[in-house]
């Protein structure tokens, strides 16, 4: 059976379209069917000159459901638009970082050629990310339906002024601040907007959503974790007259006059990624923001388990002074503080008491 790798690059890109020639040679090389859009072959080849390599042109020779993995060549916003494409097929996304920090690619461009030989021997892993569900209700009604891999920002349209909303939580109101927008994110989505915005970093393999103010004007608005069962809703109040905007993933986007509503739940359908190493996420981190770890030892390997330290119980002190017996004299008596039975303080309604007209 013969084996194809969709192989999606920034086309804008010098370094991205080297790497994507480098990659088709590669799989060419191993009997793997190197397989391109179009107008992105177009581009490179424009750009390179003709490789030699043969190549498979995607919606004309073969379609997604003939292929075994995509290997995207970019920064995590190339990797988000090849979310899109393969949503809704059972495609795993293989990223090789081109961009910035990259926390969606799998490996770094110099890694190439191993990256490469991994796919060619099926030596990766696939694991599957939750993605949000996301509805836009006006006066109840559904003007818009679409999904998200990292997060779905709501944010301020007006730059004079901020936004106004009312947050919620499984059904119930949880508090209404003024605020540049509102991020709500999945753990993927953790380590960006989100993160920027002050939320805590989610490990992928928890699985949870979150709720992240941006700047928002109110003693209570910190970042939520909530089931991921839950659902999450932000309604845009009318009281200043603000508009706003959501974006998902930064590429789709719908416009919210006062009055809308978004409605966030997890969405039944993931997006898969393959893995070809086998590094933690804490290591991703180190290595992604580049944090300092010196002077770490690390967990110590015991031979056999070690029973259960028995440590000293703290006990309550005693008082400096000790208690002498009861003061001398005759002991005060203590008054009787309940109302007589005839007298009340209260001067309320007690129709809920059911003694209305009593």
């Amino acid at each position: 059976m013969t084996r194809r790798v969709l192989i999606l690059a920034h086309t804008g890109r010098e370094e991205s379209m080297l790497a994507a020639l480098e990659a088709c040679v590669e799989l060419h090389a191993n009997n793997i069917v190197p397989v391109m859009y179009a107008e992105e072959l177009a581009d490179m080849t424009g750009y390179l000159g003709v490789s030699g390599v043969r190549m498979e042109i995607l919606d004309r020779d073969v379609t997604l459901a003939d292929i075994e993995l995509v290997m995207v060549l970019g920064g995590d916003g190339t990797i988000l638009r090849a979310a899109e494409i393969v949503r809704d097929f059972d495609v795993p996304l293989l990223g090789v970082n081109l961009g910035h920090v990259g926390f969606l690619a799998e490996s770094e461009r110099e890694e190439l050629i191993q990256t490469v030989a991994a796919v060619v021997e099926r030596k990766y892993s696939v694991e599957e990310r939750m993605c949000l569900d996301v509805v836009v209700k006006v006066a109840g009604k559904v003007v818009a339906h679409t999904w998200a891999l990292n997060e779905v920002a709501l944010e301020k349209g007006n730059r004079e002024r901020m936004i106004e909303v009312v947050t919620e939580v499984d059904g119930r109101p949880l508090t209404s601040f003024g605020c540049d927008g509102v991020v709500m994110a999945t753990p993927t989505g953790s380590t960006a907007y989100a993160f920027s915005a002050g939320g805590p970093v989610v490990w992928p393999g928890v699985e949870a959503l979150l709720m992240v103010p941006i700047s928002a004007h109110a003693l209570f608005a910190k970042p939520l974790v909530v089931s991921p069962s839950s659902t999450l809703a932000v309604e845009v109040l009318t009281r200043n007259g603000a508009y706003g905007v959501i974006w998902c993933d930064g590429r789709r986007t719908v416009d919210l006059l006062p009055g809308a509503r978004i409605e966030v739940t997890r969405s039944p359908k993931p997006v898969k990624l393959a893995r070809t190493q086998q590094s933690t996420f804490s290591e991703r981190l180190v290595r992604k923001f580049e944090l300092p770890v010196q002077g770490w030892r690390g967990p110590t390997v015991e031979e056999s388990a070690t029973p259960t330290t028995q440590l000293p119980i703290i006990k309550t002190p005693k008082p400096r002074t000790s208690l002498e017996g009861p003061p001398n004299g005759p002991v005060p008596p203590v008054p009787d503080l309940r109302f007589p039975p005839s007298e009340s303080s209260y001067s309320g309604t007690t129709a809920f008491y059911g003694e209305e007209g009593k």
